[in-house]
């Protein structure tokens, strides 16, 4: 049997989520709608519409990143009296330590 690597491999999501985050980023430059004075529904700026746009394409692309490329061996289910144990605070909220 071959000897398991242990390091972690980047996962094909990842590699997605950066090429979406890299596109965003080139979009986001939008130089031709600087002086661009038309109306998009007759009333919003074309450049505020794409704008918009953008927001939106974020937002789906942070979903996508919590989907997809988060890692998975992250502890979910940890006690509140372990993590207060760990801080050195009792469950009362006091710390171990005497005055």
């Amino acid at each position: 049997m071959p000897p398991s690597d242990s390091s972690p491999r980047p996962r094909r999501g990842s590699w997605l989520i950066a090429a979406l985050v890299l596109a965003l980023l080139i979009l986001h430059q939008d130089n031709w709608f600087w002086l661009d004075g038309r109306l998009v529904f007759g009333f919003i700026p074309v450049g505020l519409f794409w704008h918009s746009c953008i927001s939106l394409g974020a937002a789906g692309t942070w979903f996508l990143a919590t989907k997809i490329a988060w890692p998975l061996d992250t502890p979910t289910d940890i006690p509140a009296s372990a993590g207060a144990a760990a801080s050195g605070k009792s469950e009362s909220g006091q710390t171990g330590v005497s005055e």
